[in-house]
């Protein structure tokens, strides 16, 4: 063979391997992502040919796909009560793809393109039957829901509510909201719009703020954790007599530490750690954070759940302490400011643990995986997260907790017959912006059924006037009777 015709077959063995592995590459290495891609026109008409397993609360659908006239797109999206549910239900879009919320995070399942019904998937095409999505019912508690969202009403904020013992969500609420109807049109010019439309919000309703967004400073909810590192480690008991000055100086700094109403907390500026936590003192409970350390407080926070990377399926942002702090940003940070950052949902485990005996369990909104014709596939198994707390801390804080809601500053979540255990907080934000109110709590405390979270952005409807108890308190108050009251 003379040279030419030796090079001449290297180039096109060349281009024969180029096109093997280019080949191999997409079908095999890329192809999950290029499938995945929210943009792939065949990947959203394959999506669209089959029918979309429904989310289930109870045994009412929050989402269908109901058969349209289309040969291209087969199926509607659609959302029956789409206000309450829009963050747990999140989109299907053929512009946009499925996210926001179940639809983006458990799609696999939706679509029936996961992995565990491949034998289905097989099953099917043998006998020509048209595959079917998997439904998915949620664990989330309907009266707990409407509770949630009534109570809110036409405030930015969020609620969540969980059990204690297992760590199922009860109710999941973020608000603004938005409708899920207007993305899953067929008309792309609407769609196109509303899209547009919900993304120049700036109150961002496409945010599920309890789980993600721009964490809130918890206020005065994070004296929980405070107090419960101070009680894990020794360094104080509940009638440890503590400093409770109206304005407690600060080293490394000029600023001084206040109490909401810069008087002291008791006699001869000294209070204990029961009554500090039952009036929400900052100057005692800065000191017990200082007493405790900047790495004892970030412990003690990481084993509620700071830190903790989770899905519910949907991706939880991580709730934050910060590092490299110094003395005087502990104490801020002992009162839940400075730069200490939380969701709603870590906020409402850190009440569950308490509840749970000091064991935290991992939440989850998936409470079984239906086939089509409603057979269970999977169920979830409540899975411990870690422990936060000894049980005997945990009963300790239990009785304080008690006393905020029964003689402290929570006496607007009192329940009639019922003994609720909780925690106000009115987190300062700067900038001349109102605080943000919260509240925490779980009932009952000596058999607790229910957990929760409220968080009301900038002072509410109150603004500056806001208060976690006079604000978030009735709207904690109002989901735990409706979960109690089953």
């Amino acid at each position: 063979m003379n040279g030419p015709l030796r090079r001449v077959s290297t180039v096109v063995a060349l281009l024969f391997a180029a096109l093997f592995i280019s080949t191999t590459l997409i079908q095999v290495i890329f192809a999950p992502s290029i499938n995945a891609r929210p943009d792939n026109r065949r990947t959203l008409l394959d999506s669209y040919s089959r029918q979309r397993g429904a989310i289930l609360v109870g045994d009412q659908p929050v989402a269908v796909s109901q058969p349209t006239p289309n040969e291209e797109i087969k199926y509607l999206r659609s959302y029956p009560q789409p206000l309450p549910y829009s963050h747990v239900t999140g989109y299907f879009s053929y512009t946009y793809g499925a996210g926001g919320g179940l639809e983006g995070a458990a799609d696999d399942l939706l679509s029936g393109s996961s992995s565990q019904f491949f034998y289905t998937r097989v099953t099917d095409l043998l006998t020509g039957k048209q595959p079917v999505g998997a439904t998915l019912q949620t664990t989330i508690n309907p009266k707990a829901q409407d509770a949630a969202d009534k109570g809110l009403g036409n405030q930015r904020g969020a609620v969540v509510a969980l059990d204690p013992k297992t760590g199922a969500i009860l109710a999941m609420i973020s608000h603004p909201q938005y409708d899920p109807n207007r993305l899953s049109a067929h008309d792309q010019a609407s769609v196109v719009k509303a899209w547009n439309e919900l993304n120049a919000d700036p109150t961002q309703p496409l945010v599920n703020r309890a789980i993600a967004g721009n964490l809130y400073p918890p206020g005065s909810v994070f004296k929980i954790v405070t107090a419960a590192a101070a009680l894990e480690d020794g360094k104080v008991d509940t009638s440890t007599q503590i400093p409770a000055p109206g304005v407690m100086e600060l080293p490394q700094t000029t600023a001084g530490l206040p109490n909401y109403d810069r008087q002291p907390c008791g006699p001869n500026n000294q209070t204990t750690l029961q009554h500090a936590l039952e009036i929400s003192c900052n100057t005692a409970m800065g000191y017990v954070g200082m007493q405790v350390g900047a790495q004892g407080l970030a412990d003690q926070a990481a084993k509620f759940g700071f830190g903790t990377t989770m899905r519910i399926p949907n991706r939880v942002e991580p709730s934050r302490f910060p590092t490299g702090i110094n003395q005087a940003q502990t104490a801020q940070s002992a009162i839940g400011q400075y730069d200490v950052r939380v969701t709603p949902l870590q906020v409402a485990m850190v009440s569950a643990a308490i509840a749970n005996g000091g064991v935290v369990m991992r939440p989850y909104l998936i409470n079984q995986t239906l086939s089509a014709d409603l057979q269970t596939i999977d169920r979830t198994t409540p899975e411990r997260l870690g422990t936060a707390v000894s049980p005997q801390t945990a009963a300790t804080l239990t009785q304080m907790l008690v006393a905020v809601v029964d003689q402290g500053t929570g006496t607007p979540a009192k329940i009639n017959g019922v003994q609720v255990a909780g925690k106000t907080g009115t987190a300062e934000q700067g900038n001349g912006k109102p605080p943000h109110a919260w509240f925490t709590a779980f009932a009952p405390a000596n058999d607790p059924k229910v957990a929760v979270a409220v968080v009301v952005e900038d002072g509410g409807n109150a603004g500056n006037e806001a208060a976690g108890g006079r604000l978030a308190g009735p709207i904690a108050k109002a989901v735990m009777e409706a979960v109690l009251n089953q």
